[in-house]
């Protein structure tokens, strides 16, 4: 049997071997070809407009198109730093706030998408989001990356690549349904939570994105929307969508068990601040890598964003501080979270002085949201999802009709009246509240219907026994801290010695005492 298995390893190496062999070759020839056929001092043809399929509604690419080398640098270094928003940022962020038992299966929930929602990123969720079709939802032009190109533009960014823009979307996708995880931290099963994140991908976020971002899309004031509502960078799409069903996880799944009984304070707010800081740095690849361009309005969104996020940081800690006698730092980092959500919608069409008072009114909202309306209600969502991201992106979508700014970014829609938010005459603020209303619809009734299927599929949740043992060892067999290796010598205690089994085994040398 062995030598069975290492014939079928060693055939299964040489056919790899040969794999990379041709597919070198092949790319050795095609670069020879390309080469030869395309001499350096040829003139660039002009560009072609390529409509697609139903002139003028679909979305147009500019094959071989005018590319800015600053804003592609820009949207490059953008995209990393929304990608470290979820690993290391969220990851660390959610699992210093979990206890020490489900510390590696929360960090495997954000790592474990940033994987998963590529692949369906790639291969038809990018197309279901921003190619043509209706009102609510894509076509399938772009699956398969078909026509996404290095070399070509799209209309949604017309200084950037196209393949560029692709991937930058991809990033705000692989964040929001991890968002999600931290409604059913300590109680859902890996393979649940897998199949569940990927049809809320396709089934929530990509209409979502489509509907406030693509072309036509119901809520887009930018290209053809019905409803003129703005979005600068993922208010309703990403935090309001993640944050509502937060709620309805938390509800579907119910409390973990012993919850308002046995403690379930977090294992290490260490690991939460420095996750809060790495959210904060990258939240300026969120917010002002929505320019799409290195610009001034990519200046506004960065400051906006920044001051915002302070505000709210002194806005929830002062409150705590009067309620409870203590400012606490994990008050501080889950007011900069507020601050930063709060000001994603509103970050490119405010200015800085509009963004410290919404981040201050966040910080405070999203305090009384995660602290008095969480034990009002008695739902359990364990790391505050819903009252940080929910509540938060629902304050910062409204108060954006309330302070957004005609002359900082002039949204195609409002281009007659030339006036925005509620401040300056505008009526953003209407189409504001019927996005939000849609959002928490599609999104609330979405979830249930998702979590429903999933648990005929799969099941939810772990088993009790499961639970209680951690789900780093029941769902992933390895365990986050090796906090029991055993060592040579004795335990001091009382006057007393005591074998020392483990580390820090005082407990347990007073147990064998008291037994003796």
């Amino acid at each position: 049997m062995l030598r069975v298995f290492g014939a079928s390893r060693r055939t299964l190496l040489a056919c790899l071997i040969a794999l990379l062999t041709v597919a070198t070759t092949a790319s050795v020839s095609f670069a020879d070809a390309a080469a030869t056929t395309q001499p350096a001092a040829a003139t660039p043809p002009a560009p072609e407009v390529v409509p697609g399929p139903s002139d003028p509604d679909a979305v147009q690419v500019t094959i071989g198109g005018p590319i800015d080398a600053g804003a592609t640098a820009w949207i490059l270094i953008s995209s990393a730093l929304v990608l470290m928003m979820t690993g290391p940022g969220l990851a660390l962020f959610y699992s210093g706030l979990v206890r020490r038992k489900n510390v590696l299966a929360t960090m495997m929930q954000s790592f474990i998408l940033m994987a998963v929602v590529s692949v369906v990123w790639a291969l038809i969720g990018y197309s279901l989001a921003f190619s043509e079709g209706n009102a609510f939802i894509g076509g399938f032009r772009f699956a398969l990356l078909s026509g996404v190109t290095a070399t070509d533009t799209v209309e949604y960014a017309p200084k950037i690549p196209h393949l560029l823009w692709m991937v930058f979307q991809c990033m705000f996708a692989i964040i929001t349904p991890a968002l999600i995880c931290g409604a059913y931290a300590e109680r859902m099963k890996f393979s649940s939570m897998l199949v569940f994140s990927v049809a809320w991908l396709l089934f929530i976020y990509c209409p979502m994105a489509h509907m406030v971002w693509g072309k036509g899309g119901l809520l887009n004031a930018w290209l053809g929307g019905k409803i003129a509502a703005i979005d600068f960078a993922g208010g309703t799409v990403v935090h309001i969508a993640s944050g509502v069903s937060a709620l309805v996880c938390a509800l579907v799944l119910g409390k973990r068990r012993g919850y308002g009984k046995v403690p379930m304070a977090p294992h290490s707010v260490v690991l939460s601040t420095i996750g809060a800081a790495l959210l904060w740095v990258g939240w300026f690849g969120f917010n002002a890598g929505s320019a799409l361009d290195a610009s001034g309005l990519a200046v506004n969104a960065f400051v906006t964003t920044h001051f915002a996020a302070a505000a709210a940081t002194l806005g929830w800690v002062l409150v705590e501080w009067i309620k409870t006698g203590k400012p606490t730092v994990l008050g501080a980092i889950s007011g900069a979270v507020a601050g930063l959500v709060v000001v994603t919608p509103a970050a490119g069409y405010v200015t800085p002085n509009s963004a410290l008072i919404m981040g201050l009114i966040g910080g405070v909202v999203c305090f009384f949201a995660a602290t008095t309306l969480k034990h009002a209600l008695k739902y359990d969502d364990s790391l505050d999802a819903f009252g940080v991201h929910g509540v938060g992106g629902t304050l910062g979508a409204i108060l954006t009709g309330v302070f957004a700014v005609y002359a900082i970014n002039p949204p195609t829609a409002y281009v007659e009246a030339k006036k925005l938010g509620l401040l300056e005459g505008g009526s953003a603020l209407v189409p504001q509240l019927l996005a939000t209303g849609l959002t928490w619809a599609i999104a609330a009734v979405g979830t249930f219907i998702l979590l429903k299927l999933t648990d005929v599929i799969c099941g939810l949740r772990v088993t009790e026994a499961d639970e209680y043992d951690g789900l780093d060892i029941t769902q992933h067999g390895e365990r986050g801290y090796n906090l029991e290796e055993e060592f040579g010598g004795t335990v001091m205690d009382g006057g007393g010695s005591y074998p020392a089994t483990a580390v820090g085994s005082v407990a347990t040398a007073k147990a064998k005492a008291a037994h003796a």
